[in-house]
């Protein structure tokens, strides 16, 4: 059996008079993709962003490779092996391509007694990535602002598979890719996962993008898991009437 990763016990989450989770338990294994999926408000946003360490959780518990953690900042989450890439991609718009990859972890070299950054290597190392993410960005240096939506969120994941992290949390990454550019990331999460035994939790409402790649599926509705299903011979069609029917069941 593998071991967890991160596992989360009775996560409560509030916003005001918003009760944005219930008491979920969720967690991911070694070399496990989750499909977190559910309608717009459930708690999928809340929940990435406390396993990312933008908000806090209001009680419960958070286990990293079995040891009690608190992700009380990005920072700390990085340091543990988290990359997230959030919806729409998190990149500053007047900064390079290369620059936005490495930004605070740029890679660098001796020059005499100081320790400068290798633009050369950052920039090879930025089209190496992007191309293999399929995305057709004429220059490193191109500032962001200058990239279409597609290539943003390209840049944004580049960096996240760059760190090869222990866990990645992808929220819509799809969105904007090209055929091209989402067949590579399937690429790279099965070689994250199966070379690394690093986890994966994937968000989409494109249920046929993560179909092929996602072995178990948490579905999560008004702040609280409702379901979790295997992907062994499930079915796109299976999988979408299912999410309408927890979906209905917990409107009524």
């Amino acid at each position: 059996m593998l071991n967890n990763i991160i596992k989360m016990e009775n996560i409560e989450k509030w916003y005001g008079k918003v009760h944005a989770l219930k008491g979920v338990d969720f967690s991911v294994s070694e070399g496990e993709v989750v499909g977190l999926i559910g309608e717009n408000g459930a708690g999928k946003s809340s929940l990435i962003k406390i396993i990312s360490g933008l908000f806090p959780p209001d009680k419960g518990k958070i286990y990293w490779e079995g040891r009690e953690v608190t992700i009380d900042s990005v920072k700390k989450a990085r340091e543990l092996g988290i990359e997230t890439v959030h919806q729409g991609g998190l990149t500053i718009n007047y900064m390079s391509v290369a620059d936005n990859i490495f930004l605070a972890r740029e890679i660098k070299k001796n020059v005499g007694p100081l320790k400068i950054i290798d633009k050369v290597k950052q920039n090879e190392k930025a089209i190496q990535l992007t191309s293999e993410l399929g995305l057709k960005i004429d220059s490193p240096e191109k500032e962001v602002r200058l990239c279409s939506g597609g290539e943003k969120q390209g840049v944004a994941i580049a960096r996240a598979l760059y760190y090869k992290s222990k866990l990645l949390i992808l929220d819509e990454p799809t969105v904007g890719l090209t055929i091209e550019g989402i067949r590579q990331l399937k690429k790279y999460i099965k070689k994250i996962t199966n070379e690394n035994n690093a986890g994966c939790i994937f968000i989409t409402h494109n249920f046929r993008h993560i179909i092929d790649i996602a072995d178990r599926y948490v579905v999560l509705i008004r702040g609280s898991i409702v379901n979790e299903l295997s992907n062994k011979n499930i079915k796109v069609k299976d999988l979408v009437k299912e999410f309408f029917y927890v979906t209905r069941q917990s409107a009524e």
